[in-house]
Parts: C-alpha cells; structure tokens; sequence
C-alpha cells in the first residue's frame, strides 16, 4: 500500500481539494464545496505511518481508496 505524502495529495486534489498554503513541513489543503481542510505532513521522502494516513482522509471525507 502506498503511504506517501504525494500519494495522499493526489488523492486530495482528485476529491475537490486545493493547495492553499504551507506551515513549515506540513502543506494545507482545502475544498470550497466542503469547506474542509486537510493537512499533510511532508518530512522529506519518509512515508506517512498508517493511522495517520487514514485519519486525514476520514477528516477530509474521503473513503479509503478516493
């Protein structure tokens, strides 16, 4: 399974997200339509850990495979 950060990105901006800003490593996203933001950690090549992964899909409202 892939848990990299630009993997769950792609996935945020094919479900309506945007990149908005970003705070040190962390790259905010948001969806007008929902009003939602999601933030991604991005620490260098490293892979986000699993709970992590999916828990900023859930706060986006995404399911788990888009």
């Amino acid at each position: 399974m892939n848990l990299s950060p630009n993997y769950l990105i792609k996935l945020l901006e094919k479900n309506g997200y945007f990149y908005k800003r970003t705070s040190g490593s962390h790259f905010v996203y948001y969806n007008p339509a929902t009003q939602k933001t999601a933030i991604v950690p991005v620490h260098g090549n490293r892979d986000l850990k699993k709970g992590t992964f999916f828990a900023i899909l859930k706060q986006a409202g995404i399911d788990d495979e888009g």
